[in-house]
């Protein structure tokens, strides 16, 4: 494994950058694993990572169809709070929120956590009386989360427009302070390196176009471009496309699959110090390390596979961070990009065990998978290794669509953050 440091930086400087070495090596497949874990995001090789590390299970490997960290991993905007109305899910994403805060020391790696806060707008009676609503479930469940007038929001961050002649009057928001941001593929990297230090095969472009159970209905292994691969366990993290795979194995989900677009401006100097939401015209904004604007929407009105979206969203979307930030008018636009959102019926994620015995899923996640990222992995790695699930994500079963215990997380995951 590489590390680095100082020394090793400096060392690079004056050898041309000819000494690294590879961050994990190109793994061919194996006949027979413990585990197979299908989809090599973040949630998928934070689970190989999880297995190998706090559960001994090194006989582990993670399959995408793509490269490593293609998928939405490489594709959202990197926002990270923990907000949500709802016991189960306070608990999930404060957890998640608990790791990430470590999560470069537990991987050696700089994943760039950035604790700048996020804000959310309200514009009207109705976002007050729900914000507020959210702030008492928060604070119940010690979640960091206060109210602050339009004023203090200007302070925190100084672009917003608060005149109250604006089409989207700022009358207050909900301010999470332990909130931020993260570098998406260093997340990827920086598991994938840990995963395979521990011996875990990571396969990337072989795609898996079928799991197969046995006789006795337990999983059997998965079909690949490469042959068929024995597993004793299988987990489904392919975000997506899960729907698409567990279907090949007998198991209806109840998902749905939605294009979900972004874009990023030109860079320019630290202007933006935090992250706005404004659930009311679904668009919100950051600002990256590299300086670029990193802007985002609800996701798009029909369901698609295709990693493209409808341009009248987006400009409905510029046309309201331009209301709210009027000085950014004159930004141009760079890169616009989509990604397959998977979402459920209550807007809250599926993490558990399936009527196949041996068979895991991990999905639902809708436009807030990133930001569990560590949480979900973490305990995906514990219900695959126990065989039960964590108390965490006990809540989050599939089951729950036919005894109607939903947590139905509409309000705080119906838009892109």
């Amino acid at each position: 494994m590489t590390y680095f440091s100082a020394l090793e930086l400096l060392k690079s400087a004056v050898t041309g950058d000819r000494h690294w070495t590879a961050q994990w090596p190109e793994a061919e497949p194996k006949a027979e694993y413990d585990v197979v874990i299908v989809g090599a995001g973040g949630h998928g090789l934070g689970c190989a990572h999880y297995l190998a590390k706090e559960h001994g299970i090194t006989n582990v490997a993670v399959i995408d169809k793509g490269w490593l960290g293609g998928g939405n991993t490489g594709r959202n905007t990197t926002i990270i709070r923990s907000n949500y109305l709802y016991d189960e899910s306070a608990r999930l994403y404060d957890h998640a929120v608990d790791l990430w805060e470590g999560l470069s020391q537990d991987l050696n790696y700089n994943v760039m956590f950035s604790r700048r806060g996020c804000m959310m707008l309200a514009h009207t009676v109705h976002d007050v009386q729900s914000f507020k609503r959210h702030i008492h479930s928060n604070r119940l469940n010690g979640v960091d989360n206060r109210w602050i007038t339009r004023e203090e929001a200007k302070a925190i961050c100084p672009p917003l427009n608060i005149r109250p002649d604006a089409r989207y009057p700022v009358v207050g928001a909900a301010w999470q302070g332990r909130a931020g941001t993260a570098r998406h593929d260093a997340v990827a990297w920086g598991y994938a390196r840990s995963a395979s230090s521990r011996g875990v095969d990571i396969i990337q472009n072989c795609p898996v176009t079928a799991i197969r159970r046995g006789p006795d209905g337990r999983v059997a292994g998965v079909e690949t471009a490469k042959g068929f691969i024995r597993a004793k366990k299988v987990a489904v993290s392919a975000a997506g496309h899960t729907s698409v795979l567990m279907d090949t194995a007998g198991v209806r989900m109840p998902l749905e699959s939605y294009p979900l677009q972004a874009l990023v401006s030109e860079p320019v100097k630290p202007i933006f110090p935090c992250v706005v939401m404004s659930n009311t015209v679904h668009a919100y904004i950051s600002q990256s390390d590299k300086g670029e604007l990193v802007i985002g929407s609800g996701t798009d009105q029909y369901t698609s596979y295709s990693q493209r979206g409808g341009l009248a969203l987006i400009e409905h979307t510029l046309a309201a961070i331009v209301e709210m930030f009027p000085q950014f008018s004159r930004m141009r636009m760079l890169r616009l990009w989509g990604g397959i959102v998977d979402v459920t019926p209550d807007r809250s994620p599926i993490i558990g065990k399936t009527p196949v015995p041996g068979l895991f899923v991990n999905c639902g996640w809708g436009t807030g998978g990133f930001k569990a990222t560590p949480g979900s992995a973490h305990l995906l790695a514990h219900t695959v290794a126990t065989g039960e699930p964590h108390p965490i994500n006990a809540p989050f079963t599939l089951e729950r669509f036919t005894t109607g215990r939903l947590i139905d997380e509409a309000a705080a995951a119906a838009v892109a953050h």
